[in-house]
């Protein structure tokens, strides 16, 4: 019986542990990341889904990468509405037959995700949006974005445009390099080049969230439900979150409240913590007729990690696979082996460990060692010699 309560109660914290991190919200698939890449919570990250007007963050990677000036001059056409006021897409206001620049469109497209930017971005860039989706798809395989596949330009329930949020964030840290797009998702306002709109960020005005949002792209249609991708500041730490999939009361802001529950937890309970300290050795290696009993070794910085403020760098496990002892015999850059550091079972750091130098043999420390051999050998020789000397003079 006894035995049979400690596996009942192992069982039961067992599974507390496993899911002791859960968040009331409304989102059916989420992910947040910390600066390094470290997947902080996911839910559902895998599962693909129809992403609305998180695909145009796509259309702006494809245009950026593709425009060789972005205050090059475009008409917007009549062409760049068809299927827009049939489809009851949003707009940002851009007018047939006006004269805007590239990077009025990219703003158009970011910030009040004009479903004609979208349009006149691929007919510009491409030619036709045809091709411009097959330049999407191309490069949604160079970034590694493996569950995604794009047919529009714009964000359209179609059941060839769909993503992941993994793969959203992954598509959106990519995107966040470019200085450009970074610039315009992190606008509050923008003003047209011919002064006739200005365009105001709801992500950048919203307090819905908080002050730390630093920006992000909205989408919203019948099947997506509500989705926003974000970044927010945590003093020196910047995390990123894809949120998807809020199908019911569409008339609320559940995407946006749901990013506030998930940031506000950790930047509540999650700072940047001192992992590895430079001044102290990482490993240390036995050595075999060197100078040095071990050689040691050292990270060229200190190594932060985003963790719970809690965190105790006793708690972590160094596991070390490799060579367990180093000789003279070994050239400089040869590579030992692999070092992992965990923290609750978690890989937070793991580094290849190579030879930092050339290291000489040590007659020294050969004698040493063997000592005990050397008087047995020295004893041998002098009994040896005694006993010849022994028989010389017994012959005499």
């Amino acid at each position: 019986m006894k035995k049979f309560l400690i596996v009942i109660i192992a069982i039961f914290f067992s599974f507390i542990n496993v899911n002791a991190l859960e968040f009331d919200i409304t989102s059916s698939a989420v992910i947040i990341a910390s600066q390094d890449g470290r997947v902080l919570y996911s839910k559902n990250a895998n599962e693909k889904k129809s992403i609305a007007s998180l695909t145009k963050i796509m259309t702006a990677i494809v245009s950026l990468e593709n425009i060789d000036d972005l205050d090059g001059k475009v008409i917007i056409s009549k062409s760049d509405y068809d299927g827009v006021y049939e489809n009851n897409l949003a707009t940002s206001g851009l007018k047939i037959g006006q004269e805007v620049t590239y990077r009025d469109l990219l703003n158009s497209l970011l910030i009040k995700s004009g479903a004609e930017a979208a349009t006149a971005l691929s007919h510009n860039v491409s030619g036709d949006t045809s091709s411009f989706v097959e330049l999407m798809n191309e490069k949604a395989k160079d970034i590694g974005l493996n569950n995604t596949h794009f047919a529009n330009p714009i964000g359209l329930d179609d059941a060839e445009n769909y993503s992941t949020a993994a793969d959203v964030l992954k598509m959106f840290k990519y995107a966040l390099k470019n200085k450009e797009f970074y610039k315009i998702v992190t606008t509050s306002k923008y003003k047209i080049s011919d002064g006739t709109l200005t365009f105001s960020s709801s992500i950048r005005k919203s307090q819905l969230v908080g002050d730390y949002l630093l920006g992000g792209k909205t989408g919203t249609t019948e099947d997506a439900g509500l989705c926003l991708a974000s970044f927010a500041k945590d003093n020196d730490e910047v995390l990123s979150m894809v949120t998807l999939g809020v199908k019911d009361n569409l008339a609320g802001k559940y995407n946006f409240y749901d990013t506030k529950t998930i940031y506000d937890y950790y930047i509540n309970n999650y700072e940047k913590q001192l992992v590895l300290d430079k001044e102290e050795p990482i490993l240390k290696i036995k050595t075999k007729y060197l100078k040095d009993d071990y050689i040691y070794f050292y990270l060229d910085k200190d190594v932060y990690k985003y963790l719970e403020n809690d965190f105790d760098v006793d708690n972590l496990k160094y596991e070390y696979n490799g060579i367990e002892e180093i000789t003279s015999k070994m050239k400089k850059n040869k590579k030992l082996g692999v070092l992992k550091i965990k923290y609750k079972d978690e890989v937070l750091y793991k580094k290849n460990i190579y030879l930092e130098k050339k290291y000489n043999f040590s007659v020294i420390k050969f004698i040493k060692v063997n000592y005990i051999y050397f008087i047995i050998v020295g004893i041998i020789v002098i009994i040896s010699l005694f006993l010849l000397k022994k028989k010389r003079s017994n012959k005499n």
